[in-house]
């Protein structure tokens, strides 16, 4: 009876001894895993301690958004300065508590900074175009490609993609509810009036413009949208200032232009207050023989050789000219949006204007093409001009916008004209010799995707 009584005793000395075992490890566990919940990832990484399994502290992640959705995020991921100051302390309680990085977001990962729309790639469009030459009729016949008997058509289908964001297409509808009751102008030269031509072309897929007006030469024009009160111009004044010009309509001249370096041209500066939204622009008209007058006084002219007088170059004139002008604007305080739009280059080969040529039917990668020598300089000018001006703009409340479109037009030697400027240039020759347009754009052609940019840029910028 002792052994028995002795041995039930050490059977339950031993459950005793295994539940303690037991208690002690659960709570040591518990312990150590309150311990870890409540250490930093930034401990975890700085302790050093090697027996710490990081890939357990990884969050999941978050699903990749849709397009759109993902390029509006991206949009508004950076905002300006301005913007930011207006941010709610009393959100985050005490201001030190606030953000120290800005551009990332609650799980650490960077955000993208705002995308250059005006760096990308010209990819393939299988849609083409939303317009044809057919259903717009506002197309001039030196850009209407297709009627005057272009015999490719690859040039239609494609698109500008920026590098780093989605660019959502041109929304007519869309546009035209945002335009009521606004006035719009292009101001400068013949590539705006081919810009309007497109932009009014695109629009026709709503609603058909009415001309309400036209100038003497039919270089300046207006045309309105009755069912949103909402009109269109385009204002000739290819130098922006006011000069006189003796060509004939292919652009041969009989004498210099007569250019006055200090006096803005009024055909546009009258009208500016009155517009909401200016695109303004000028370029290679500043290459051209002139005599260059300031104070009503000639001062000098650029390639005058039989002239007794000083040349200065047309990189004199266009740095003075654009100063003028963007300094009009910056301190304007208008309170609409204005648009510089950078000079875009042409695409003659083996010559210019009058013996060039202009044959490719693809558009080119980024290392097969490069700026002309006065093109870039012309570039060089604006993008100096505009950056002098900018903060002015700023200060003074003026939303002055640039719109890059060297590069993105530089790369679509393509989508001109060439030969097809006139009517079937080969129907009765096939070997005729005809004048070449390498500098305007075909229409429908590579100029509608600048509309898609305008968009972006009203809307989502």
């Amino acid at each position: 009876m002792k052994l028995n009584w002795s041995l039930k005793k050490n059977n339950h000395l031993l459950v005793k001894l295994a539940v303690s075992i037991l208690l002690v490890g659960l709570a040591f566990r518990l312990f150590v895993f309150k311990s870890q919940e409540f250490t930093s990832p930034s401990e975890l990484e700085t302790s050093g301690s090697a027996d710490v399994d990081r890939t357990e502290v990884v969050a999941e992640p978050e699903p990749e958004p849709e397009p759109e959705a993902k390029a509006k995020a991206e949009g508004e991921a950076k905002a300006p300065e301005a913007e930011a100051s207006t941010v709610d302390v009393s959100e985050y309680g005490d201001q030190n508590q606030m953000p120290q990085n800005e551009t990332e977001d609650q799980i650490g990962m960077p955000v993208k900074e705002k995308c250059d729309l005006f760096t990308g790639d010209w990819v393939p469009n299988p849609s083409g175009p939303v317009y044809t030459n057919a259903s717009c009729p506002l197309i001039e016949s030196h850009q209407n490609c297709i009627r005057n008997g272009r015999p490719d058509s690859g040039y239609l289908y494609w698109r500008w993609k920026p590098r780093d964001c989605e660019l959502p297409p041109f929304d007519a509808e869309k546009f035209l509810d945002m335009m009521r009751n606004k006035t719009w102008a292009l101001i400068g030269d013949s590539i705006s009036r081919n810009h309007v031509q497109s932009v009014l072309c695109m629009l026709s897929t709503v609603e058909q413009a009415v001309e309400v007006y036209h100038d003497e030469d039919y270089k300046s024009k207006r045309w309105h949208f009755h069912s949103f009160n909402f009109s269109v111009s385009v204002i000739w004044s290819p130098f922006l200032t006011k000069a006189a010009t003796f060509e004939d309509f292919n652009g041969v001249s009989t004498s210099e232009v007569e250019l006055q370096l200090d006096k803005l041209d009024e055909k546009w500066t009258d009208l500016y207050s009155d517009l909401d939204y200016m695109i303004i622009s000028t370029g290679k008209w500043f290459l051209k023989s002139s005599i260059y007058y300031e104070n009503d006084t000639v001062v000098g002219c650029h390639y005058c050789p039989k002239r007794n007088l000083t040349e200065l170059g047309f990189d004199y004139a266009y740095s003075k000219t654009l100063h003028s002008v963007l300094d009009f604007i910056a301190t304007s305080k208008h309170k609409g949006s204005i648009f510089f739009r950078t000079s875009t280059p042409d695409h003659f080969e083996n010559g210019d204007w009058h013996n060039g040529t202009c044959e490719r039917t693809n558009p080119a990668k980024g290392d097969e093409v490069e700026l002309k020598y006065l093109s870039k300089i012309l570039r060089d000018i604006e993008l100096a001009e505009f950056e002098k001006a900018a903060p002015k703009a700023a200060e003074n409340g003026v939303n002055l916008k640039l719109l890059d479109l060297s590069n993105l037009s530089l790369l679509r030697p393509d989508g001109h004209p060439g030969p097809y400027r006139e009517f079937q240039p080969f129907a009765k020759d096939k070997n005729a010799r005809v004048q070449k347009d390498c500098l305007h754009w075909c229409l429908p052609g590579p100029i509608d995707a600048w509309n898609d940019l305008i968009m972006e840029m009203i809307v989502n910028r």
